[in-house]
């Protein structure tokens, strides 16, 4: 953004001292993640940038940082808003008052369903908040050919939208077997973008594919769940952005990984993550948390957290406290265990008149879900030899097993197995353009009854449904199209939990403290039922992503992602 010569000049003022700063926290001690040292300084702010720092300076407002430790503010690499289950203004309004002052978004979510329109929704909506939302432009609507989506983008609607202030590249190409294919749809989508921030996303791929997929100009990758691979990635070049979302759950695996020598390379990221568990753990402030826990340096955890994650993508503005740099500021009552105690932003101290008064944008896409009530028997599964393939949940994690197990037959039909935690999982086209329908089996969900359905489903968001009783999937999945989207979980006939998502079939109307304790009663609802898994709705939301090894479930039916092709159910 241009700034004029008066703007200049206030600035140089306050950096000498001729007259009061805007703000000034003094008394106070911040992290240089630059050096690695705590400094006993003022800072001092004039708009929105940091002007004086190792000196002590008066402001017209000042906040006395006795006690406290100030960090740059927090920047997330790579999150869908849409996963958080509630509008962007609300996960503004949930994210920014614990340090998370930046965050770059991937909207694919809402582009799967309703494309152009989607995009310009979160765009729209990106321009009135307080935190910085930065866009990458969805570059897998569909994800894959292996599925139904509501819309489509090709690389020329992507570059209509390349120079909106809030853009900065491509986001998540999640299509790399496309890449080694060569498909033309895929390369021209990556030529149009080879000088912007391209993300990548290649779980398990490794050397000389991961050299093909780094060469087309992919600069990093959030889906490296294990310290092996993420070591590959690094000495490749590759940015590793470690993840902790409600579902995937990596930090544990690659605290190792930060190092004095790597933390310039690395970022984190929540990627899908809801207000409940933003609510009892945090956002990136668990993160920066569970990497010092782990034994990661203090230091070197928040300079990726800050620093490198906003260098990675090209904001050389942010992420550091220093002299003409973004008055973006986390003040902490402990730097190890990350206790937010109060943030500024753009320069501002964050409270309840930071968010009044923003814009309203009109919610879209409140009728998405375009699917005829079902009946039990539209679940049936024909008898096909003694044994299946079984889609395999391993927690914490959104890879899945490819199993082979022998599922029971009756009546000429393979049934679910609850005793042996072996249920049925179905995938419903929802965007109204066919009724197909996925089936298969699954285990790991673990309870003995009823079904749960969701209208999360990545990244074409058509309707999922698990369950150990066909009559339950029907009454779940039928109250779901009442919601026109959201969670339902239902046992021996009736619903006893739900939330409804209108929104594109993916958010919220409400206030996050209200989904949050929707989201609360609705797990509660799901363990009574057996399930063991800590977020069984998301679990079954990754189900139908055949871009994650190994065994997966779209509405054209099982997909073998290894071998990227619809399988025999």
């Amino acid at each position: 953004m241009a700034i004029g010569r008066d703007e200049l000049t206030r600035r140089i003022d306050q950096a000498l001292g001729r007259g009061k700063a805007d703000l000034v926290i003094r008394n106070t001690r911040f992290l240089n993640v630059v050096t690695g040292e705590v400094a006993d300084s003022d800072i001092a702010i004039c708009g929105d940038r940091i002007v004086g720092t190792y000196d002590r300076y008066e402001g017209v407002e000042e906040i006395d940082g006795r006690d406290l430790t100030v960090v740059p503010g927090f920047v997330d690499t790579h999150v869908h808003c849409e996963s958080t289950c509630v509008t962007p203004t609300e996960f503004d309004r949930c994210v920014l008052p614990r340090g998370t002052t930046t965050a770059i978004c991937d909207p694919h979510e809402i582009c799967n369903v309703l494309g152009e329109q989607g995009l310009r929704y979160m765009l729209d909506s990106a321009g009135g908040l307080a935190i910085d939302l930065r866009v990458q432009l969805s570059s897998c609507v569909p994800a894959t050919e292996l599925e139904t989506s509501g819309a489509r983008l090709d690389a020329a609607d992507l570059v209509r939208w390349r120079d909106h202030p809030k853009v900065l590249g491509l986001a998540e190409f999640m299509n790399f077997p496309g890449v080694f294919q060569k498909l033309p749809e895929v390369l021209d989508k990556l030529a149009a973008f080879q000088d912007r921030p391209i993300d990548g996303h290649a779980p398990l791929v490794r050397g000389r594919e991961l050299n093909a997929y780094l060469s087309c100009g992919v600069r990093n990758c959030h889906e490296t769940t294990g310290a092996d691979e993420a070591w590959e990635k690094l000495r490749k070049g590759m940015q590793v952005l470690i993840r902790d979302g409600s579902v995937s759950k990596d930090v544990d695996a690659l605290a190792e990984i930060i190092r004095p020598e790597t933390s310039s390379f690395l970022g984190f990221c929540t990627d899908d993550r809801n207000p409940l568990d933003i609510a009892e753990e945090g956002h990136l402030d668990h993160l920066i948390r569970a990497a010092i826990r782990r034994g990661a340096p203090v230091a070197h955890v928040y300079r990726a957290a800050t620093w490198a994650a906003a260098r990675g993508f090209g904001l050389h503005d942010r992420g550091l406290i220093a002299p003409g740099q973004r008055a973006d500021l986390v003040l902490l009552h402990d730097l190890e265990d990350c206790a937010v105690a109060r943030v500024i932003k753009d320069g501002r101290p964050v409270g309840p008149d930071t968010f009044a008064g923003r814009p309203a944008v009109a919610p879209v896409g409140l009728e998405s879900i375009r699917l005829d009530p079902v009946e039990a028997a539209d679940f049936a599964v024909p008898v096909a030899g003694s044994s299946r393939p079984v889609i395999g949940i391993l927690p914490g994690k959104i890879i899945t097993e490819h199993l082979t197990l022998a599922v029971p037959q009756r009546g000429g039909q393979a049934v679910a197995d609850p005793e042996r935690d072996i249920l049925k999982v179905c995938v419903l086209a929802r965007h109204g353009t066919n009724r197909n329908i996925g089936r298969g089996f699954v285990r790991g969900f673990g309870f003995r009854r009823g079904a749960i359905a969701s209208s999360v489903g990545h990244d074409s968001h058509n309707v999922c449904v698990v369950g150990a009783d066909d009559a339950d999937m029907a009454v779940a999945v039928n109250r779901l199209i009442a919601l026109q989207g959201g969670f339902v979980a239902v046992a021996e006939g009736r619903v006893i939990g739900e939330i409804a998502l209108p929104l594109a079939g993916l958010m919220s109307l409400e206030p996050f403290e209200t989904v949050e304790h929707q989201l609360r009663t609705l797990r509660g609802a799901v363990r009574a039922m057996g399930c063991p898994l800590a977020e069984p709705f998301l679990q079954l939301a990754f189900l139908p992503l055949p871009v994650i090894p190994h065994l997966k479930i779209t509405d054209r039916g099982l997909v073998d992602v290894d071998r990227f092709e619809v399988i025999a159910a």
